[in-house]
């Protein structure tokens, strides 16, 4: 891209907003505890974050081991069984990979990635984590009242949430609530300060079509989040009176062992709609910052430009709102509407449009590009291979005429924990391995690195790719044992045990990027300040890790793009951003 002068005589304007007074800490626990540093806080998401889907892994386990082995677990009853597959969907859609994304990555990257020094609200910015935190308190605590966590599933659909048969109707599916209100309150915290922060707070030059994809990923789903939330808000506020108080938003008239309730007259159907209309914006609030930091990692390893730059600023804002008219597709077989039904599905067709504009234009970007193997680059082109794979049978399921006889199936699990599970992992480790040196300022162990990539990369497609097999053979979904099912061969019970193999072998070798997340600390390889030689403006910190105020005395001035890589005639293959342009000879 050339080089535009920014101003009437080429010179950069002053600062329109004068430069804010940090809270600077006085003591140990205002400097990491109660700590107002945007990158403190996202470090502290992102432990929380992994901690609680550490218990998320081991549930998948004990889920695992119940379908390959089913008579061999007596502690795991049937109701135990529909607890782990609940709080498992739970963790790992909200507060793992929603908080990681937003919380910690969104914390650590936008002031650094716009030449802030900090949000624009630290002390929200604060308060935010303590919130999140305590909804994760709430979600553990249920697991040790009386009857357990709820067991109704992820999706927590009355009447059955909460009626007497379903595990955890006494307290679990209380603090469930109560944890996803919680954490509803943190996020508006916190994402009210992105979005305020990437409006109001980029430094001198960086216009928005100068920010990096990564940023506009984060920012996207911000606003989505910021406007599907309430629907999840209200749904779960309105499930509590249901609960506690008795009223009957969405409990109908129900007979249970003979007696009749107490409800009237509410819509489960109603419950549903409002879920959805969280649940759907919440993939591309997981898939959205998952594009832009894989298009950042894509054009850093690959030493080339991003390809068609502004069609991919536009195609994350267009897949965001499309996102908000394809909830239903979910809602097949709640007995819609024909017509409905060519509606939602045509919309979900039509969302394919802009997220295969994205993956062509990956493709274009490593065409003929200076491709280096690294970590970081081998997850990003596993998350571009594992997104496409699952988005197909996407497309399938989009369709009510398949979904119908699918969706109680393994298939759909398979399609979600490929499109919703694997691919926004993969994203998430390559993004660790790629900044954890400006976090630490050392390197992570590529060899430890790649030996988790490919067990990783390579047992999830062992997990899941018989696991669309088995669902197309019917096997159903959410079943605590298949027993002897008449057309479910014995293959399907051969690849249930391979599966579990599978998911064990792929969960300890999370425990090695543990370890060499801990190990590196202290014994990892110096990174100095820029060891990817990268263009964006967080690798240009006078410091690494950087300080308090990221940039010292001066903020940083932007003169050009974040993609300026192999650029004819440069001294070096990058250009940062914040280089000003060689003057042109007379």
């Amino acid at each position: 891209m050339v080089d535009i002068a920014i101003g009437a005589a080429g010179t950069i304007p002053p600062a329109e907003v004068k430069d804010v007074e940090l809270y600077h800490p006085k003591s140990w626990v205002t400097k990491y505890v109660f700590c107002q540093d945007a990158k403190v806080i996202a470090i502290q998401y992102s432990i929380t974050a992994l901690s609680i889907g550490l218990v998320a892994l081991v549930l998948s386990w004990l889920i695992r081991l119940q379908l390959a082995f089913p008579s061999s677990f007596s502690a795991i009853s049937p109701g135990d069984y529909l607890q782990f597959i609940t709080v498992h969907g739970m963790i790992m859609v909200i507060y793992l990979l929603t908080a990681l994304f937003l919380g910690g990555f969104g914390n650590y990257l936008i002031p650094l990635m716009v030449g802030a020094r900090d949000m624009v609200f630290p002390y929200v910015n604060m308060v935010s984590y303590w919130v999140y935190l305590l909804a994760v308190l709430v979600l553990v605590a249920s697991f040790f009242m009386p009857g357990g966590p709820t067991g109704s599933g992820w999706t927590l659909y009355p009447p059955q949430a909460i009626l007497s048969g379903t595990p955890g109707r006494d307290w679990g599916i209380i603090l469930m609530a109560a944890s996803l209100i919680l954490f509803i309150i943190g996020f508006t915290m916190g994402g009210l300060n992105y979005v305020v922060t990437v409006l109001q707070a980029r430094t001198r030059g960086m216009t928005l079509m100068r920010m990096p994809l990564t940023v506009w990923g984060i920012f996207t789903a911000t606003v989505l989040a910021l406007l599907a939330f309430p629907a999840l808000f209200v749904g779960c506020v309105m499930l509590l009176f249901d609960r506690i108080l008795g009223t009957s938003f969405f409990m109908p008239a129900v007979v249970e062992m003979g007696e009749h309730l107490k409800y009237r007259g509410g819509s489960p159907l109603l419950f549903q709609h409002l879920f959805w209309f969280f649940g759907h914006p919440e993939v591309y609030i997981v898939a959205v910052p998952a594009f832009g930091i894989v298009s950042d990692l894509i054009a850093t390893h690959a030493r080339k430009n991003i390809f068609g730059y502004r069609m991919m600023v536009w195609a994350i804002v267009v897949i965001g709102a499309l996102s908000f008219v394809v909830w239903a597709h979910h809602m097949y077989v709640s007995g819609m509407n024909p017509y409905f039904g060519f509606f939602f599905a045509a919309t979900t067709l039509i969302i394919a449009i802009p997220t295969a504009i994205k993956v062509y234009n990956w493709v274009l970007t490593l065409w003929r590009g200076d491709i280096h193997l690294t970590v970081p680059m081998l997850f990003a082109l596993s998350f571009i291979v594992t997104f496409v794979n699952g988005g197909l049978t996407g497309l399938f399921l989009g369709n009510p005429v398949v979904d119908v006889p699918l969706s109680d199936t393994m298939f759909v699990v398979a399609h979600f924990h490929m499109v919703m599970g694997m691919a926004p992992i993969f994203v998430i480790f390559g993004a660790i391995y790629h900044w954890y040196p400006k976090v630490t300022g050392r390197m992570l162990n590529e060899m430890l690195g790649k030996f988790h990539f490919w067990v990783t990369f390579l047992g999830a497609y062992a997990i899941y790719f018989p696991m669309h097999y088995i669902g197309l053979l019917g096997v159903p979904r959410r079943y605590f044992e298949m027993g002897d099912m008449a057309f479910v061969p014995q293959s399907a019970t051969t690849l249930n045990i391979f599966i579990t193999m599978a998911a064990l072998i792929v969960g300890f070798a999370q425990m090695v990027f543990l370890f060499n997340m801990i190990w590196s600390l202290s014994k990892g390889k110096p990174a100095g300040s820029n060891p990817w030689r990268a263009t964006t403006l967080e690798w240009q910190t006078p410091e690494t890790p950087p300080g308090h105020g990221n940039w010292g005395k001066e903020l940083p001035v932007v003169y050009r793009w974040a993609y300026d890589y192999s650029v004819p005639g440069a001294k070096e293959d990058f250009v940062p951003q914040n280089q000003p342009p060689v003057p042109r000879a007379a």
